[in-house]
């Protein structure tokens, strides 16, 4: 069956508003304030092959590699109707431990194959490991959490209660966890229901030919956009400040080699993997890849599996953009993916001047506090990336205090922080100054400062501390983030991967970077 354009355009925002409903159906029925107020989270479809096919706009980081999840778990299960699966294993196409997949089937009256597949993804705040929030200054997988194959969690419609009864014993916060996981099964029952009701108004053979045209579809648009490049080997090299035990400088190199419609994009000489955990799986290197290659095209790509197919990914095993078990990879998905970024631009700079912007922030900044709350007589795990400041464009400046890249994410109120945790906002404001200089300006860092009202253990996993974002054709770069422990009007300065005690009454002040400037200041 041919669909003329205006069908293919109809059908992409069906199925990407099906997607979008799963998201919000997940943000108001979630329990931690992480999905309820920061949304981290995403929701996606897949066709029978488990192949993207439509997402939501939510976390780069999470959509990119979702279809290696779904497809671990089709080859590995068998999957029936009214089955749900759950898998978290970084090496079986996961991130990192705590974010988790579900996949759900979806059968047409009658079908023995499902034709398609409902997914999302979670950061559950708190997935077990050796420090709360799961994300400790660890040195191998074991250390960093509950590390889940693809299992079923949901048989014919009933919670698998021995599934369920393991994932929960291993977090601090099993009430959280239950009311998160019960949110996720529930936006793939949405899912499910709407693009069941999509066949019934459009025809079964309809939707599944409009699934392989939309791919096709994003394939030429790829191919379109890489076919105006100038051919020839675009290199690059980012470095990622260190890795916690010593290691730093860790260089990640790039070389993409753009020629009829295609690219090779490869990673070969970026540094081993190392002790600390911002090693990025595979899965993490492709997404990347995926979000940065979308971007150069001008036109509006569907995202979907497609746009991958004129590209290939070269990335060795073993090395810090394809980490192989047991290492430790909880940093390599919040903070080498933004280094991966970095670098893709960095070269894509070189291909497409007038599209890439200066280096953004470069780092989540992830903050992560837990403990026993006397106050509200339970434990409590509070999970918070930190936003920074946006490189600036070609005659645009950049963004303050938003989160780029990789991350999608909101901020945690203050109002809903309060209520929920034992902590007090002491400072949060943007931090002027911070953005880099140039004929566009970068934007500017954030800082917020909290203060622990119990005795708490933190854990930090910060990078751009030493290593400031780069500005772009003469722009300057931008100052480079702090953290801080303020204790009895001390302030002191803490590493950017941490783990350590505070007291009641510390406080922990992240200052994060701001983005790179672009162009030479007329002045």
């Amino acid at each position: 069956m041919k669909l003329d354009a205006v069908a293919l355009a109809v059908m992409n925002s069906r199925l990407g508003a099906i997607a979008e409903e799963m998201g919000v159906v997940l943000g108001q029925t979630g329990f931690s304030p992480n999905i309820k107020e920061r949304r981290d989270y995403s929701c996606a479809l897949f066709d029978a092959r488990g192949e993207l096919v439509a997402q939501a706009a939510h976390i780069p980081v999470h959509l990119g590699t979702t279809p290696l999840s779904v497809r671990a778990a089709i080859e590995r299960l068998e999957l029936a109707p009214g089955d749900i699966a759950a898998v978290n294993d970084p090496f079986a196409g996961g991130t990192h431990l705590p974010d988790l997949t579900l996949v759900a089937p979806i059968f047409v009256a009658g079908g023995k194959r499902p034709f398609a597949f409902a997914a999302n993804r979670a950061h559950h705040a708190d997935i077990g490991g050796m420090a709360p929030g799961s994300m400790a200054l660890a040195t191998e997988i074991y250390q960093e959490g509950f590390r889940l194959p693809p299992v079923k969690i949901v048989a014919g419609g009933e919670p698998a209660r021995d599934v369920f009864e393991l994932f929960l014993a291993n977090t601090r916060v099993p009430e959280e966890r239950e009311g998160d996981l019960r949110a996720q099964i529930a936006a793939l029952g949405v899912g499910r229901d709407r693009l069941l009701a999509l066949t019934d108004m459009m025809g079964y053979r309809f939707v599944t030919d409009a699934m392989a045209a939309l791919k096709d579809y994003a394939e030429r648009l790829m191919r379109a956009t890489l076919a105006r490049l100038r051919p020839g080997t675009y290199r690059a090299e980012d470095f990622l400040d260190d890795d916690g035990f010593g290691t730093g400088p860790i260089r990640l190199r790039v070389a993409i080699a753009v020629r009829g419609g295609r690219a090779r994009v490869d990673f070969t000489g970026s540094a081993a993997q190392v002790r600390g955990s911002v090693n990025a799986n595979y899965a993490v290197t492709l997404s990347a890849t995926f979000y940065a290659m979308k971007c150069l095209a001008a036109e509006a790509v569907p995202p979907n599996e497609g746009l991958m197919r004129p590209i290939e990914v070269i990335a060795p095993p073993g090395t810090v953009v394809n980490a192989t078990p047991p290492a430790a990879v909880a940093g390599g998905n919040v903070e080498t993916s933004q280094r991966i970024v970095d670098v893709l631009f960095r070269a894509l700079a070189k291909a497409a001047p007038d599209r890439i912007p200066a280096a953004s922030s470069g780092s989540m900044s992830n903050l992560t506090i837990g403990g026993y709350d006397r106050f509200r007589a339970r434990h409590f795990s509070y999970y918070e990336t930190v936003a920074g400041g946006a490189g600036a464009a070609p005659g645009r400046p950049g963004e303050s205090g938003i989160h780029t890249h990789m991350t999608n994410t909101l901020n945690t109120p203050i109002e809903a922080l309060e209520a929920y945790y034992p902590m007090r906002i002491t400072e949060y404001r943007i931090r002027r100054g911070s953005g880099g200089r140039g004929r566009a300006r970068g934007g500017d860092g954030l800082i917020r400062e909290i203060e622990c009202l119990v005795e708490s253990n933190v854990s930090l996993l910060t990078e751009r501390r030493r290593l400031a974002p780069w500005g772009l054709r003469g722009g300057g770069h931008a100052k480079p983030g702090a953290n801080f422990l303020v204790r009895k009007r001390q302030l002191v300065r803490i590493p950017a991967k941490t783990n350590f005690t505070a007291q009641a009454g510390d406080r922990i002040r992240i200052e994060t970077p701001g983005g790179g400037g672009w162009g030479r200041a007329n002045h």
